[in-house]
């Protein structure tokens, strides 16, 4: 019989051990996949402010373009102001007409007083309806003008908050509608990531958790925490019967059920120098775990 040389008893040991690694390796990699708090499924956010017109009219100026930064309180365009204008004036007419009315309805009150037993109560009674009827005409021309003044003001839109005017085209001589939106600003300072967990990973996501954000084609990530979890999302199996008014659920016989996705909200507390913010673009999102199992 020969004796096993070293070379025979190494290669199985060999063999042994490096399925074992690779058993390993599999058993850590379904771990953080599964349970570790991490999503490639994540968007940089941003609040998009629709801008609109509080009154309608012709365009007759535009001071920013597309892609601009603007500041707080920044004009941004004006409409035609000359209805506006003229529209001002006759409230402001309105108010002195109703001013001498007044006066006149009081003089006529204090007359029909002095003359006593002289005038009938009827009398009397209709110049003190005359002297109320005026005055309520005073107030109704007073908030006439300050209407008035009011679109005049509103003629010019500014800026709510410091942001970027985005996906804009408007030029003078369009026609802007009241209530209508006209331009979109996105809210330069308020950027915060979206990341969208599976619910197995839930247990081990917790509020204020460090998160480093990987941005798709940055070098260098993000870094924010945890600020809240999403309290619902839309149950698609779900809908209402008609005319019964009950939940009409549609069974599910797959054998493979995914977890759902639930959005996270992370604030942004560290951006690396010369790092463009973009609400929309696709990021990468890993947590601190708080254990694994």
């Amino acid at each position: 019989m020969t004796r096993p040389t070293p070379l025979r008893v190494l290669r199985p040991l060999v063999t042994l051990a490096a399925v074992l690694g690779a058993a390993l390796v599999l058993w850590q990699l379904y771990l953080y996949y599964t349970y570790a708090p991490q999503t490639r499924d994540g968007k940089l956010r941003a609040d998009v402010v629709p801008l609109a017109t509080d009154v309608s009219g012709k365009v007759e100026a535009v001071y920013v373009h597309d892609n601009q930064v603007v500041q707080k309180g920044e004009r941004l365009l004006s409409l035609d102001k000359e209805r506006l204008r003229n529209a001002l004036a006759q409230a402001e007419a309105a108010v002195e007409r109703s001013r001498v009315q007044l006066a006149s309805a009081q003089r006529e009150r204090k007359r029909y007083l002095e003359l006593k037993t002289a005038v009938s109560a009827q009398q009397k009674d209709y110049r003190q309806d005359a002297l109320a009827q005026a005055n309520a005409e005073l107030h109704q021309a007073l908030a006439d003008r300050e209407l008035a003044t009011l679109n005049l003001q509103r003629a010019d839109l500014y800026a709510p908050v410091d942001g970027v005017v985005t996906n804009f085209s408007l030029r003078p001589g369009a026609y802007a509608s009241a209530g209508q939106p006209v331009m979109t600003l996105v809210d330069s300072s308020s950027f915060y990531v979206a990341g969208y967990f599976e619910e197995t990973k839930l247990a081990q996501i917790s509020e204020q958790a460090k998160a480093i954000i990987w941005v798709m084609g940055e070098p260098e990530p993000l870094r924010g925490h945890v600020e809240g979890l999403s309290a619902g999302i839309n149950d698609s199996e779900r809908s209402t019967a008609s005319g019964t008014l009950l939940a009409n659920v549609n069974p599910t016989f797959s054998w493979i059920r995914l977890a759902q996705r639930i959005p996270v909200r992370i604030a942004i507390d560290e951006i690396p120098e010369g790092m463009k913010l973009v609400a929309g673009r696709t990021v990468s999102v890993s947590l601190e775990p708080s254990s694994l199992p």
